[in-house]
C-alpha cells in the first residue's frame, strides 16, 4: 500500500480515487525549518524594537504639544507614520503582507488596549484605524520598495 493511503480502504478504491490519511506525514520532517540567529537579529530584533518605542510611546500619559487643533494633526500623522515603519518591518519580516497587516492591525488595537490603563490616555477606535491606514501604507511602501529594488 502507497504511503499516506488509509489501511481501510480494502483495496477495492482504485489508487486514483483514494483518499489520503490524515496522519501520515506527522512522521515526515517539519515544514518549517529553524530561523538562523543572523535572521533573528537582523530582520526581527528592529520588529521588537520598534513595537517597544510605540509601547513605551504609548506609556506616556500626555503627548500634546499645546498647539491646539495643529496638535491633533500632528498626533494622529505620528500615528500613521509609527505604524507604517512597524508594518513595513513586518513585512521585511513575514514576508508576507497578508500576515504583517493583521499583525500590524492586531499590534495596533492591543496598543489602544494598553492606552486604555494608562492615565491621561483614552483608547479610541478611531486611533485604531487611523493606525490601520498606517499599517497599509507601510506594507504598499514596502513593496513599493521591494519591486523598486529588484527591478533594476
Amino acid at each position: 500500500m502507497a504511503k499516506g493511503f488509509s489501511p481501510h480502504s480494502g483495496g477495492t478504491v482504485p489508487g486514483s480515487h483514494r483518499v489520503p490519511f490524515p496522519l501520515a506525514d506527522f512522521s515526515a520532517a517539519p515544514y518549517h525549518r529553524a530561523v538562523p540567529a543572523s535572521r533573528l537579529v537582523t530582520v526581527w530584533l528592529p520588529v521588537a524594537l520598534w513595537a517597544g518605542l510605540i509601547f513605551g510611546l504609548s506609556s506616556v500619559p500626555d503627548l500634546g504639544t499645546g498647539l491646539g487643533t495643529w496638535d491633533l494633526v500632528l498626533r494622529k500623522l505620528a500615528h500613521a507614520t509609527e505604524y507604517a515603519i512597524l508594518s513595513a518591518l513586518l513585512t521585511r519580516a513575514f514576508r508576507r503582507e497578508p500576515l504583517a497587516f493583521v499583525v500590524g492591525v492586531a499590534y495596533a488595537a492591543t496598543d489602544e488596549l494598553h492606552q486604555h490603563f494608562v492615565r491621561g490616555r483614552h483608547a479610541s477606535p478611531i486611533d485604531v484605524a487611523i493606525d490601520a491606514v498606517g499599517v497599509l501604507l507601510g506594507v504598499l511602501a514596502w513593496q513599493r520598495l521591494r519591486s523598486f529594488r529588484w527591478a533594476r
